[in-house]
């Protein structure tokens, strides 16, 4: 397998390679994958270096975890670490987050991954109030006690949330929206995890898309897409869509994006690129829906270092087109 640069994920002591593999697309919420494709894009991903997959019990209903369970089976000499959630199976309420459901939860995960103990477990974007509650990190730490998982982590919406768990000792890892359009985690989130040893797992890289600059103001997406029924957070956090950004604005600023891109860097390379460089960040995981994009993502981690005035382009294309939408929410 080719070799691709491998950060160490927090406190798991885990190597992951920079690039990952996000599987919300092999579950559901982007349309129709085929089992054959969903499987294509695995390997591709493998066979170009990546060693880090997230996934979570909600995506197609276990869906990803039982597509990922069923590859490492037949694939059990790769080497993968996967990362799992939890904790949106039921109403989000703080009093659902107790250790029986986590139990459970963990069982039903362990049983689709086909694993005893799970490599990595985050709370899936919980209600705030959890972050916070003594209980809720003693219940992960019994998990951790029990062996049905290695380590936890936390996928937050708000750069608060995100703080408030780099605080606790036990958790490994940070999951948080980070990408050209959402640079407010660069100010305290990177800086607070990096000091405490915590890994950064930057999710949403290329805005649901947008930064590839392939869509224009007529682009349509299915009814299954949450880029069609969750624009403005009619399902879930509206962060979790094009990084909250309004459409229309969202594909201006991504073509001034695609412009920045290096001679033989594509707008989706030059993102994932932005993102590999900042201090602090273990992996980023973007998703795919076809082997071929699975294998272009993979290539951003050999892309040369961005230089400072591109870098500099980018900070001044968030704040004039983005920041007053997104900066102060999360």
């Amino acid at each position: 397998m080719p070799l691709m640069e491998q950060r160490v994920l927090g406190r798991t002591g885990r190597n992951v390679s920079v690039v990952g593999l996000g599987t919300w697309q092999l579950g559901a919420d982007w349309g129709d994958v085929r089992e054959e494709d969903a499987l294509a894009v695995l390997d591709a991903a493998v066979d170009d270096g990546v060693t880090f997959f997230d996934t979570a019990d909600v995506y197609g209903d276990g869906r990803s975890e039982q597509l990922i369970g069923r590859y490492l089976r037949d694939r059990p000499d790769a080497g993968i670490v996967v990362a799992t959630k939890m904790g949106r199976r039921v109403d989000q309420l703080p009093e659902n987050y107790v250790l029986d459901n986590f139990r459970a939860w963990n069982d039903r995960s362990r049983r689709n991954l086909g694993v005893d103990t799970l490599d990595l477990v985050q709370l899936h974007c919980p209600p705030s109030s959890v972050y916070s509650s003594d209980a809720v990190y003693d219940a992960l730490d019994t998990l951790v006690a029990e062996k049905r998982i290695a380590a936890y982590g936390v996928s937050v919406e708000t750069c608060a949330e995100a703080l408030t768990a780099i605080a606790r000792p036990g958790t490994a890892s940070v999951q948080i929206i980070l990408n050209p359009f959402r640079l407010k985690p660069l100010e305290e989130v990177l800086p607070a995890a990096a000091e405490a040893g915590v890994g950064i797992i930057a999710r949403v890289p290329l805005a649901s898309g947008l930064l590839s600059g392939k869509y224009t103001k007529d682009t349509v997406f299915t009814a299954d897409d949450h880029r069609t029924y969750n624009r403005h957070g009619e399902a879930f956090d509206q962060g979790e869509t094009f990084s909250g950004v309004d459409y229309g604005t969202g594909v201006e600023a991504a073509a001034e994006f695609a412009a920045l891109a290096p001679e033989g860097a594509t707008p989706a390379g030059t993102a994932l690129r932005w993102i590999i460089q900042q201090p602090g960040v273990t992996s980023v995981i973007p998703g795919a829906r076809s082997a071929e994009q699975a294998r272009a993502n993979a290539a951003a981690a050999a892309l040369d270092p961005l230089p400072q005035v591109t870098l500099d382009a980018v900070r001044d294309l968030y704040d004039r087109r983005i920041r007053a939408q997104v900066h102060h929410r999360w």
